[in-house]
């Protein structure tokens, strides 16, 4: 990614965080950045343009710390569990990144850009799902890709609902944590 651009998008992280979707100015982000007005203009068209660009740095955090997390050699649920670990921890520390991403892509409706973005993440569990399907681990009769976005949209819906929503304390999480696992090994047909 392009430095500027990178600039752009860790002080439009740090401003919204502390002014709000609503009171930040393109003019807060630059002076933050370090750029002038127009190149930040360069690379956005507005300040809720770059909330795409603040999903994906999140999404690719999420991404990065499943992969060093998960162990390849693990079996499917004990994989589910470092994805689901990792997506609650994440969605706990940045909680409020998360708030406004939504925010501000549900304001310009970047619904098919929010599926790019999250594309990656569905190969990879799509990917892991084949696998677990090919050894005769789970269900022969799921679609790897799409139980791949039920998976990952439950795990964060549940994560977004304990951290973001209502803020629930660490044994409640916990306890959402376990159903979320054991719902989708039932769902998937795990032993």
């Amino acid at each position: 990614m392009d430095n500027k651009k990178e600039r752009i998008i860790q002080s439009a992280i740090e401003v919204f965080r502390e002014k709000g979707l609503e009171k930040t100015k393109v003019s807060d982000i630059v002076k933050g950045a370090g750029i002038a007005q127009g190149t930040f203009y360069l690379y956005f068209s507005s300040k809720l343009s770059v909330m795409l660009s603040i999903a994906e740095v999140m999404t690719e955090k999420i991404l990065v710390e499943i992969e060093a997390k998960v162990q390849e050699e693990s079996s499917l649920s004990l994989k589910l569990e470092q994805v689901v670990d990792t997506v609650f921890a994440i969605t706990r520390e940045y909680r409020d990144i998360f708030a406004l991403t939504y925010a501000g892509l549900a304001s310009v409706e970047y619904r098919q850009e929010w599926e790019a973005i999250y594309e990656p993440y569905y190969d990879w569990l799509s990917a892991e799902l084949e696998n677990a399907k090919a050894a005769g681990v789970i269900r022969q009769s799921l679609n790897p890709k799409r139980t791949a976005e039920i998976l990952i949209g439950l795990i964060e819906d549940a994560a977004e609902q304990t951290y973001m929503y209502t803020r629930q304390d660490e044994r409640t999480a916990a306890l959402k944590k376990k159903e979320v696992l054991d719902f989708a090994g039932h769902a998937l047909g795990l032993e």
